[in-house]
């Protein structure tokens, strides 16, 4: 039987951006759910419910996790014969978590998880696996950041702003330029011409936030915040292909 003539199945979706402020752009939100929708599509998932959690990652518990609670409880009241209740499907497996502890005490609560970046088929126990590596990768990324600048304090150079206050704010800033990456694709694809004031306009008219003001009532972009803008997914450009090749 092929994929297109298997009866529907149901699933939960579930999302999660880390910031009440991205909860309130919708950035990553969206991504996440076009993900999760063409996901169900194309693996036959009927999608009976969908939560969606504005909370940060960081001291995962799911005490403060209310919408995943809420995800758990309607899965287990769907019956299904391949996975005895029906399973939540998130984007990516850092959605759920980064954190091994956490996952491995959602994989206890006997609902099936699915990730669509990894796959319908992917085994429940290799969750385990990649969420060890993740949180792995993120202390190791932290260590590398206070050595380097220990070394760097050692020799005597004055780091003035270059601290690991700074080096974070120019990271938020690389990932809120990603999130805009398929925006600013949208709005130059008809019109790749447009001058910068142009797509500061449309951004503008869109109601998107920019990444120093987000949340705040008088955010509003300029041409030069646009140029800053493309200039970061310019930088990342060539990074991406390598990864990509």
């Amino acid at each position: 039987m092929s994929k297109r003539d298997r009866p529907l199945k149901d699933c939960i979706t579930y999302a999660r951006v880390s910031t009440a402020e991205q909860g309130r752009s919708g950035l990553g939100l969206e991504a996440q759910q076009d993900t999760l929708a063409r996901f169900c599509q194309r693996e036959r998932f009927n999608v009976v419910a969908s939560f969606v959690e504005v909370e940060s990652a960081k001291g995962d518990t799911l005490a403060r996790r209310p919408k995943l609670r809420q995800a758990l409880k309607a899965a287990r009241r769907i019956e299904d014969e391949d996975y005895k209740c029906a399973p939540i499907v998130v984007a990516k497996l850092d959605r759920l978590s980064r954190d091994v502890h956490f996952i491995s005490g959602l994989m206890a609560e006997k609902v099936p998880f699915i990730c669509a970046d990894l796959g319908v088929d992917t085994d429940p126990f290799l969750l385990h696996i990649y969420a060890a590596f993740a949180e792995k990768e993120r202390r190791m990324i932290s260590q590398r950041t206070k050595e380097s600048l220990a070394r760097a304090k050692a020799r005597g150079v004055k780091l003035g702003g270059i601290n690991a206050g700074s080096l974070d704010t120019a990271r938020k800033a690389r990932e809120y330029a990603e999130r805009l990456r398929p925006v600013i694709a949208e709005i130059t694809r008809e019109r790749p011409d447009l001058s910068a004031t142009q797509i500061a306009n449309e951004l503008n008219r869109r109601g998107v936030e920019t990444a120093g003001r987000v949340g705040l009532s008088m955010s509003k972009w300029h041409a030069q915040t646009v140029i800053r803008l493309l200039a970061r997914l310019e930088r990342a450009a060539p990074a991406q292909e390598g990864a990509a090749s």
